[in-house]
């Protein structure tokens, strides 16, 4: 009986402690995908690259592979949400990411392990897109909360990225005396991923049914005009300099504070405040997402990650970084929830899942292309510290042009 009242709940009868709920296991989805399966790596990099002698140039490439899937996964995911369903796309996209993070651990050869980041990209962005449309939907259903909605959905990635830093340390010195070690820092990500997987899976039978339906209900009520996705212009394109110069950051600050020579402990209090700012970024920008229809939210945060990723070149102090991980958390993931708030102030419903997967296809260009370059910048003179600034740089290019979006609708 309880089982049926959890599969029949409608808009009518839906709470805002039942929304929280539904949100906080949504963002699940994100801690699989971009907490776990992405931004792990960050911490793994330095022990592998070590293990496996990488150049920057090779660890950065194994996330522009990561990014190349998720593009992928991008552009598969409207015919998919057609086909399945946002639920079932969500729940099958985690179980796969959580497969392909247990395949990590069984290959040592550059191109395996590029095919495996690739898969493990793709599978991601099956969830984060459909989390993504799923999270817009239940803050449609509760219109006052709806910002607190969607940044608690995708500060989720902040709990995978809590996790990992907790998680992968401990492994690695348990497992310091093995072989290829860092092998099972990979396994016990992925046993973490299967169990949010499972958490997720059992929530979802909650969801109301207006939330889950493969067209919305209120679409019906959409105003039957379409609006071209590309009157977003400017602000795709500042999405696309953001993906480019965050995900430089997250590749490579940790071996750059490695450098600086901060010990294991203090990377793994970096990486853990971080995440929790990264979670509680969901409450500090909610009113910001709510009030502006236009691109000066995404701005603003651009140019605010762009001061995180300088602080730790210039300087090397220890609080200097922690201030650096404090900011960063508590900014990055609200960017990408800005863009999904920009899609449900401007466009009908019924184009919800458009909007929302053209910001993710830009989100990805941009992360193809960042890593790579940011390894081979810090390959030269002026290592990785020099990366940092061109992440940087690009970050606040993203800003000026993300200045200039405009809402859509009045």
């Amino acid at each position: 009986m309880a089982a049926q009242r959890m599969t029949t709940t409608t808009a009518a009868t839906l709470t805002p402690a039942q929304a929280l709920r539904l949100a906080f296991a949504l963002s699940l989805g994100a801690a699989v995908s971009l907490g776990i399966t992405r931004f792990s790596y960050g911490l793994l990099l330095p022990p592998m690259r070590a293990d496996l002698g990488w150049s920057y140039t090779l660890a950065g490439g194994m996330n522009t592979a990561n990014a190349a899937g998720y593009l992928l996964g991008a552009l598969m995911t409207p015919a998919l949400m057609r086909r399945f369903g946002p639920v079932p796309l969500l729940i099958g996209g985690a179980v796969w990411a959580s497969l392909f993070m247990v395949a990590s651990g069984f290959f040592t050869s550059a191109p395996a392990l590029l095919l495996q980041r690739l898969l493990a990209g793709m599978a991601s962005a099956w969830v984060f897109v459909a989390g993504g449309l799923l999270a817009a939907r239940l803050g449609a259903l509760q219109p006052s909360r709806s910002g607190f909605l969607l940044g608690l959905y995708y500060g989720g990635t902040g709990l995978g990225i809590t996790l990992s830093a907790l998680l992968v340390p401990a492994v690695l010195q348990a497992a310091s005396g093995e072989p290829h070690g860092w092998a099972w820092a990979w396994w016990a990500l992925a046993l973490a991923s299967f169990t949010a997987t499972a958490v997720l899976a059992l929530a979802m039978r909650a969801l109301p049914m207006e939330a889950r339906a493969h067209v919305p209900a209120s679409s019906s009520d959409a105003s039957p005009r379409s609006t071209p996705v590309r009157r977003f212009g400017w602000a795709l394109a500042g999405y696309t300099l953001f993906g480019a110069g965050y995900i430089g950051y997250m590749t490579f600050v940790i071996a750059l504070l490695r450098e600086q020579g901060a010990k294991s402990g203090d990377i793994t209090a970096f990486y853990a405040l971080l995440g929790v700012a990264c979670v509680a970024s969901s409450r500090l920008w909610a009113g910001l997402l709510d009030r502006f229809r236009g691109g000066g939210p995404q701005a603003l945060l651009n140019a605010l990650l762009g001061v995180a990723t300088m602080l730790p070149v210039l300087s090397s102090a220890w609080p200097v970084a922690m201030a650096s991980g404090l900011l960063f958390g508590a900014v990055f993931l609200s960017v990408v929830a800005s863009t999904t708030a920009l899609v449900r102030h401007n466009l009908p419903a019924a184009q919800w899942a458009t909007g929302i997967s053209a910001f993710t296809i830009a989100f990805a260009l941009g992360q193809i292309v960042g890593p790579t370059v940011t390894g081979w910048i810090s390959d030269g003179e002026g290592g990785l510290a020099r990366g940092l600034v061109a992440s940087a740089i690009t970050l606040w290019a993203g800003a000026l042009l993300a200045s200039r979006q405009r809402a859509l609708l009045t």
